[in-house]
């Protein structure tokens, strides 16, 4: 249980720290001109499908509440 509960934990941190990569890098091509907007919308799409893979994996890393 301890090492499930520790691999969820590291594969969180990997996940927000990819999330940070990417926001640098939206930013980033976001300044460049000219704009490569299919770049963009393709870093975006995987920033978002991270956020949603973020909130389901800390789901379930939450304790269940007493009801």
């Amino acid at each position: 249980m301890d090492e499930e509960l520790h691999s969820l934990q590291r594969r969180l941190i990997e996940l927000r720290m990819e999330h940070a990569d990417l926001d640098a890098m939206i930013d980033r091509l976001a300044e460049q001109n000219p704009l490569d907007e299919l770049a963009l919308q393709r870093l975006k799409k995987r920033r978002l499908a991270l956020r949603d893979m973020l909130a389901r994996l800390e789901a379930e890393a939450a304790p269940d509440e007493p009801a």
